[in-house]
């Protein structure tokens, strides 16, 4: 198990192991929300992730359609996971607050149209729009 948790760790995430599926985001939306160039999740299946404290809810339409909500905590302000719209089944998980050194690297980097060109993000899939989709191969 894999515990993910806030600054300040009132809001945490039990989470079964390290996911398949790890996505590097360089859109302006995620670059302002992390206040880095970029933002980077860990996605699973919904069912598999138990969520403890109370965290805030804040609600914005997605680069990809639809809306995404952002759970962060209200005492230090640590965004810790998300769900879009578009992707029902999956809770996007803040790697940041997994803080595990040895955590999967990305194997998508999407939006890259407003990347930053001093950022490179090997072995990776690389895409100008988004989706944290799973290839079909």
């Amino acid at each position: 198990m894999i515990d993910a948790r806030c600054s300040c760790g009132t809001v945490r995430l039990s989470l079964p192991g390290p996911s398949n599926l790890v996505v590097a985001c360089h859109c302006v939306d995620c670059q302002r929300r992390t206040g880095a160039p970029f933002g980077v999740g860990a996605f699973y299946p919904v069912e598999v992730v138990t969520i403890s404290g109370a965290p805030k809810e804040y609600v914005r339409p997605a680069a990809s359609g639809g809306k995404v909500r952002f759970h962060f905590c209200t005492d230090c302000g640590s965004t810790v996971y998300w769900k879009a719209d578009n992707l029902p089944a999956l809770i996007g998980v803040a790697v940041g607050t997994i803080a595990d050194p040895n955590f999967p690297a990305p194997i998508k980097s999407v939006f890259e149209q407003s990347k930053h060109v001093w950022v490179e993000i090997d072995g990776a899939e690389h895409l100008q729009g988004g989706s944290a989709r799973k290839s079909s191969s």
